[in-house]
């Protein structure tokens, strides 16, 4: 027990290291034009959480559909549907998302655009997939 409260007290110190600095909506932006994957990654997850600021980050989450990187993609559209309503202008970018070569971004534009206009674009339901091996005939 206590090797496990040592360890969940280390890794809440890791996690917090950086709490004392955020990086503006601005920043953030900014990084999605970066060089490097990981600071696209981690501005195109961490812009979702600006829901007062969405007249600035729908545009730029509409951008980031475009990254070459399925990562970011796919973060790009979960991150629109997160605002919902407020993400109306991007119906037409995730459409074309559910088009995209990665399956991840386009499952994750279709539950976007359910999120946005639910009533145009209701939730599609899967047939479930069989697990494990299955009986030959």
């Amino acid at each position: 027990m206590r090797v496990r409260t040592r360890l969940v007290l280390l890794l809440c110190l890791l996690v917090c290291g950086g709490c004392g600095q955020q990086k503006s909506t601005n920043e953030l932006i900014a990084d999605l034009k970066s060089p490097q994957e990981r600071d696209r990654i981690i501005a195109v997850r961490l812009l979702p959480q600006r829901k007062g600021e969405a007249a600035q980050v729908v545009p730029a989450l509409i951008e980031a559909l475009k990254d070459h990187e399925g990562d970011v993609r796919w973060s790009a559209a979960i991150g629109l549907g997160y605002f919902g309503e407020q993400a109306k202008e991007a119906i037409p970018a995730l459409q074309e998302a559910e088009h995209d070569r990665d399956p991840r971004v386009r499952e994750a534009a279709g539950v976007a655009l359910s999120r946005i206009d639910p009533e145009k674009f209701p939730v599609q339901t899967h047939p479930a997939k069989p697990r494990g091996k299955q009986p030959r005939t």
